[in-house]
């Protein structure tokens, strides 16, 4: 079982899920914290969920460090593992967390939800709006009569000043729209750094299991 089998299975389920659904925009290699990270699927709608993909022929290196960002800024996640990582993996992620276990038999998948995904508790504000550039986030800002001044700052100050006007409901949908609307952006490199805060370091403190 490899991870486009995995990747395929849970994209035809959500695909199928939102089918009718106009308000759904579902989007592969969502970067997060300037792209240092990409979680594997994004669905987007009433809330922003996650889901990390972890197949048999994976290894799990780099789920700690993928576990703390994606809990500061997706309102849901989902771990979607084979069955031969689950056991190590479900210590590694938060319980908050669902968990989808993939199993392979007769070269299908089958997909079994062992964990129902709870709301963030945590969600981080300033890291929330950062999902968003900053031509977008001033455009927020306008439309809040909270822009003046601020063009000429930085892609940082701008995402601050954005996560400590609005309130967590308001940034959080400010947020899904941008998204939601935005066009020729998945799995692409940003080209100009200035629309972005830039992370050098991301020093994760690490979630409990």
């Amino acid at each position: 079982m490899h991870d486009r089998d995995v990747r395929d299975a849970i994209l035809s389920r959500l695909n199928a899920d939102h089918e009718n659904d106009a308000d759904t925009r579902i989007v592969e290699e969502m970067g997060v914290w300037a792209g240092s990270v990409r979680v594997d699927v994004a669905v987007i709608n009433g809330e922003l969920s996650g889901y990390e993909l972890k197949s048999d022929r994976d290894t799990l290196a780099r789920l700690p460090l993928q576990a703390d960002i994606y809990s500061r800024v997706f309102d849901k996640m989902y771990l979607v593992v084979g069955e031969r990582h689950a056991p190590k993996a479900r210590r590694i992620i938060p319980r908050w967390w669902g968990v989808i276990v993939a199993k392979s038999k007769n070269g299908a998948i089958t997909l079994s939800e062992v964990r129902e995904a709870k709301a963030n508790p945590s969600p981080e504000p300033f890291l929330i709006s950062q999902l968003m550039w900053k031509e977008e986030a001033l455009a927020v800002l306008e439309r809040h009569g909270l822009a003046k001044g601020w063009r000429s700052k930085t892609a940082d100050a701008i995402h601050r000043h954005l996560s400590e006007s609005l309130t967590a409901e308001q940034l959080s949908e400010a947020v899904r729209s941008t998204l939601k609307a935005r066009i020729g952006w998945l799995g692409k490199p940003i080209a100009n750094q200035g629309q972005v805060t830039v992370h050098p370091n991301l020093n994760p403190t690490g979630p409990t299991a």
